[in-house]
């Protein structure tokens, strides 16, 4: 059963303001973030792709151009430029050679570890509130991830 959340039309420009702070804030950070990532030689889709990649557990191409919002063409690309690098190789699919897979190689773990150390430090400016705050917004912020999660919204 799907419940369809409604709000007035006073709700909604309450949540429209929050999103566009919560933008604002991530648009920020992702330049921090970005400007880490080229020190060690990735763009942030590379990156990404890298974060979706677990070690021993190869995803099909057309999985992990789901994940990232994007063209099976463009993660042809990100597989090309990781795999010249040697953080990934592409393998035929158990059972079906048809399907290629990505598979992170030993050196492509390892930047993994420190793609997920830099993509997992907070914006500046939620460190930068006070420990009740950023609890508080950590609760509100996981009680809308479970409302997306159970399919509410």
């Amino acid at each position: 059963m799907r419940v369809v959340v409604t709000t007035t039309k006073s709700d909604l420009a309450t949540a429209r303001e929050a999103q566009k702070l919560f933008f604002e804030i991530g648009m920020e950070h992702r330049v921090r973030v970005g400007a880490s990532l080229t020190e060690l030689g990735l763009t942030f889709s590379q990156a990404h792709a890298l974060r979706l990649l677990e070690p021993d557990r190869p995803l099909p191409m057309s999985a992990l151009a789901e994940r990232l919002f994007c063209d099976a063409s463009n993660v042809t690309g990100i597989a090309d430029r990781l795999e010249s690098r040697g953080l990934v190789e592409r393998r035929s699919a158990d059972g079906d050679r048809r399907v290629k897979v990505l598979a992170l190689t030993r050196a492509g773990v390892e930047l993994r570890k420190r793609v997920l150390v830099i993509m997992s430090e907070p914006p500046a400016a939620i460190a930068g509130l006070s420990l009740a705050d950023q609890r508080a917004l950590r609760e509100i912020l996981s009680r809308a991830v479970d409302l997306l999660r159970a399919g509410q919204v």
